[in-house]
């Protein structure tokens, strides 16, 4: 590895960074929080705000309930802090997405904290910067799920536990443990895994074998698990305590088991109730999207580490970040069970890593590699908004060109040349304004297809106060769940005529076509067209094909058929 010395590039880098760091860092909190009055994305995000809402009207914090159903699948921490948010700030988009952008902020103050005990100030601030734009971190920061909740705690409680390593206090221990539980409460018992193997590949690389004798540190296990009482006693009081309930299609299910293994080992070994098809190299694809704009840099950084392999291990170095990635990569790669999002809690240690690589990189073949990748990337970002915006229709076109154009200029005016600070400036601002662009002008476009919630908020604005029912067997649509503030009853189809009375539903066209062949009295009130803007198409996104891949989910007033 090309390493500088700290009267050269490290110099460079504090002046620079004492310039922009305030900056760069307000732009990228505002880019993240852009998100935070657009509406919330089904199918995920709109579930969790349901049941969230749930426990908000109800005051049930044990029960997870989902269309009158018991729910089995995360753990109650997210949904508690959700419910929160929504009885003091009402139920709305704001209100559940804003505790996920403070635990992920959490996280860059941790981002810093731990970058700055590991290396020095000026790593700690890039890092943080490098964290800021990570592109899923930002989308996930839109569409929140566990993992913005996950990605503060986890760094956060690696932060504590590293103090808890130099320093043998116990209060660190307690912080580190505590953190820890609540990530466990958020996404289960495997996350533990992935921090923990950090420190055990850092002693066993510096035959800190004395570490694995310190009582300390095994206490801090066992209060690790005093604090996940309140997940274990839910679990009991609304699983274990009812054998009787019927949950993924069997009774006598057991939400403490499932919470220890067949959450995690299952889906780890494709043995639980829920099951996936793993691909080894899922995520080495993933990552280059998914760490956006600095995935290049990580491979060149890969590259350069191999090469200088046989200089053999530092035992200066700190080895815990690369621990924990590496460990958590590693288990993802080889897991059943892989979405993209699962590496989001391993992005605050792929930027400590990546910050201090580029602190003590020098002049040569490798900082040439990082300038050309991240020069053609910052091109890359600003074609491809213009792209979608063409492809995507989005009106009016040519201002919106012409203002990425100018954003362009703009930028590179501000930060000039083949310096390398100024080449991850230009990489953090054109990152910005992609997302700029997602959340500003094409979210607001893509909405209009949530039917759920373009329907919830027709009612709110027809003041309808009535029942609205949907059926059974169909797409939950929780969006409209979600937004509307009507009471939902589920239905069969063959209950309709018990009802004696005429009834508004939402459900899809083709239920609508299907009743009014059957004979039921069927008049629509107003269709919506529907499309799953989570998971995007090429035939979607183009707008000249957009009609093909559109369904229209409806609502009408249905009555019974006359007999």
């Amino acid at each position: 590895m090309e390493l500088a010395t700290p009267s050269t590039s490290n110099n460079q880098w504090t002046n620079w960074l004492d310039k922009w760091f305030v900056w760069l860092t307000a732009i990228g909190i505002i880019v993240n929080a852009s998100g935070l009055l657009l509406p919330i994305l089904e199918p995920d995000g709109a579930l969790y705000a349901t049941i969230a809402k749930h426990i908000a009207t109800t005051g049930d914090y044990v029960n997870l309930i989902v269309d009158g159903n018991d729910w089995l699948d995360k753990p109650h921490f997210p949904f508690w802090i959700t419910a929160f948010s929504f009885k003091l700030f009402g139920i709305n988009s704001f209100a559940y997405k804003f505790p996920g952008l403070l635990f992920w902020l959490a996280g860059a103050y941790y981002t810093y904290a731990f970058a700055k005990r590991l290396y020095n100030k000026p790593t700690a601030q890039l890092a943080v910067l490098l964290y800021l734009s990570v592109e899923h971190l930002i989308l996930s920061n839109n569409d929140v799920r566990a993992e913005p909740y996950l990605t503060g705690l986890m760094i956060a409680s690696a932060y504590y536990y590293y103090r808890a390593y130099l320093e043998n206090k116990w209060v660190h221990y307690i912080a580190g443990a505590l953190l820890l539980a609540m990530a466990i409460m958020t996404k289960g018992i495997f996350v533990a895994t992935y921090l923990f193997a950090g420190f055990v590949i850092e002693w066993i690389i510096k035959k800190k074998w004395t570490a694995f004798l310190n009582y300390r540190w095994w206490l801090s296990m066992v209060l690790v698990l005093a604090f996940i009482l309140p997940e274990l006693i839910s679990l009991y009081v609304q699983f274990d305590r009812h054998p009787e309930k019927m949950v993924f299609g069997k009774t006598h299910v057991s939400g403490i088991r499932f919470f220890f293994w067949d959450s995690q080992f299952g889906r780890f070994f494709n043995t639980g109730p829920i099951k996936g098809s793993g691909d080894p190299f899922f995520y080495m694809h993933t990552m280059l999207w998914a760490f956006l704009p600095w995935s290049l840099i990580l491979v060149v950084m890969i590259v350069s580490a191999i090469k200088n392999v046989k200089a053999g291990l530092q035992r200066s170095h700190n080895y815990i970040c690369e621990g924990i990635a590496l460990s958590g990569f590693l288990v993802f790669s080889i897991s059943k069970f892989q979405l993209p999002h699962y590496l989001n809690i391993l992005y605050p240690v792929f930027a400590i890593i990546v910050a201090h690589y580029l602190i003590t990189l020098n002049k040569g073949a490798f900082e040439k590699a990082v300038v050309y990748s991240q020069n053609t990337l910052y091109a890359l970002f600003f074609l491809l908004c213009i792209g979608l915006a063409v492809i995507f229709g989005i009106q009016p076109l040519i201002p919106v060109v012409i203002a990425l154009l100018l954003l362009a200029v703009v930028i590179y005016f501000v930060f000039p040349a083949a310096r390398l600070q100024h080449v991850i400036a230009r990489s953090f601002a054109g990152i910005m304004v992609v997302n700029l662009f997602l959340n500003g002008i094409m979210y607001p476009d893509l909405f209009q297809y949530q039917s759920g919630y373009v329907a919830a908020s027709f009612l709110k604005k027809q003041q309808y106060q009535g029942e609205v029912y949907m059926f059974n067997g169909l797409s939950s649509e929780y969006a409209f769940q979600f937004y509307t503030t009507q009471p939902i009853r589920r239905i069969n189809t063959m209950d309709l005529d018990s009802l004696h009375k005429e009834v508004l539903v939402f459900t899809t066209q083709r239920k609508i076509d299907t009743l009014q062949q059957q004979g039921y009295t069927v008049h629509t009130i107003q269709q919506f067209p529907h499309f799953h803007i989570s998971q995007l198409t090429g035939e979607f996104i183009d707008h000249k094909t957009r009609s093909t891949a559109v369904d229209y989910y409806t609502l009408a007033k249905v009555s019974a058929i006359n007999k």
